[in-house]
């Protein structure tokens, strides 16, 4: 397989309130229906996604969306906070809220799913879930309606969990932080229409519908190995451990048409001293936010790692160029060019792909609704 330069542009659990996760993860399987009273909602953004924007070029899935300017992102995710003792905030996922348009649209909804796909959420339990697990019992969730529909709500700390309960001064309640994979599952497999993120704080809350959680959960890894390594405190270590990831999770890169002769051409990273670099990616949602007209296509180790070997020029891979983005050189790649000979069936994709013409890739270093309670799906 080839790599070849394209087009000019920049291409450039820990639970909360002393809750014992394992127990309430128990009582989940066992728990029975439970409805609480529900409230009138207030307007939430809420945007309907095509699902067949995991499969076509960004433009396509969202033509009414103006063209954005792209810069680099920082690499690191943001700081770690507490803003209530005892719940880490999940800060990632808070500034992709706090970035949003008055009036969301595809992409954005797309980047706050994508980032929302490490780390840990909090869900509102009624009562108080230590207990209610001791004994046995089953627990209820917090829910939303929304039109006529029930949506769970997740909250990204302890500030905006605090603004529900006030909201709707029902006190009689407890938080319950999970690994956001757990979240998804109860979203997905509940009676639920989505999910809605932060509701009680105006102007960074929104609804992900359950089709597009239930389809980028499919499409990735489901342990989002990789996006909690580049979301998590960096280390020495943490090239190695993404690359030791790259050789097992399920990974993208970004296909686009090379100059002017419409032939395919995977999109590489050049760094201001020159360096070259595939893109990989953990997730084609995070292809399609950078809004380039690339189509994610899925890349397996073996076949990555004959890329890499196949172009000395390479200095090795930037892992999500759209942020947070790490490095990861030749030195780190182990476990990913260990794998090179290995046989792949599906590596027509990628290893089959027609050579189009070089071009020059100019790149740079990556510079309310009102709560109810309703019972977990499991």
């Amino acid at each position: 397989m080839a790599i070849f330069k394209r087009s000019a542009r920049d291409t450039t659990s820990q639970p909360a309130d002393d809750v014992d996760v394992d127990a309430v993860s128990g009582a989940d399987a066992d728990g029975a229906a439970r409805t609480a009273e529900q409230t009138p909602v207030e307007t939430v953004p809420h945007v309907g996604i095509s699902m067949s924007t995991f499969g076509a070029p960004a433009p396509s899935a969202t033509p009414q969306q103006p063209q954005r300017s792209v810069t680099r992102p920082p690499a690191e995710a943001p700081a770690r906070t507490e803003t209530v003792p005892g719940m880490p905030d999940n800060t990632l996922v808070q500034a992709a809220l706090a970035s949003l348009p008055e009036k969301p649209g595809n992409v954005d909804v797309m980047n706050v799913m994508r980032q929302s796909m490490q780390g840990t959420m909090y869900v509102r339990v009624r009562g108080d879930a230590r207990a209610l697990t001791a004994e046995g019992k089953p627990i209820t969730l917090a829910v939303s309606q929304i039109d006529g529909a029930r949506f769970l709500l997740a909250f990204t700390g302890g500030a905006s969990l605090r603004a529900s309960v006030e909201a709707d001064g029902d006190r009689d309640t407890s938080a319950l932080g999970l690994p956001v994979a757990n979240v998804f599952r109860n979203a997905i497999e509940g009676p639920y229409e989505g999910l809605v993120i932060d509701h009680a704080i105006a102007g960074s809350r929104i609804v992900l519908p359950v089709q597009l959680i239930s389809k980028a959960f499919e499409e990735g890894d489901p342990a989002f190995t990789i996006k909690n390594l580049l979301a998590g405190p960096r280390s020495a270590e943490t090239a190695a451990a993404v690359g030791e990831a790259l050789a097992a999770a399920p990974l993208w890169v970004a296909a686009g048409p090379a100059g002017d002769s419409g032939q395919l051409g995977l999109a590489e990273s050049r760094t201001a001293s020159g360096e070259r670099r595939l893109e990989v990616y953990s997730h084609p949602l995070e292809v399609l936010v950078l809004e380039r007209g690339d189509r994610p296509v899925p890349v397996t180790a073996p076949q990555l790692a004959r890329a890499i070997a196949s172009n000395p020029a390479l200095s090795g891979v930037i892992v999500d160029p759209g942020g947070p983005w790490i490095h990861v050189d030749r030195a780190d790649l182990g476990p990913v060019l260990a794998r090179a000979d290995e046989t792949d069936e599906s590596a027509a994709a990628v290893d089959g792909a027609a050579a189009p013409a070089a071009a020059e890739s100019a790149d740079s270093e990556p510079a309310a609704p009102a709560a109810t309670d309703e019972p977990p799906a499991s």
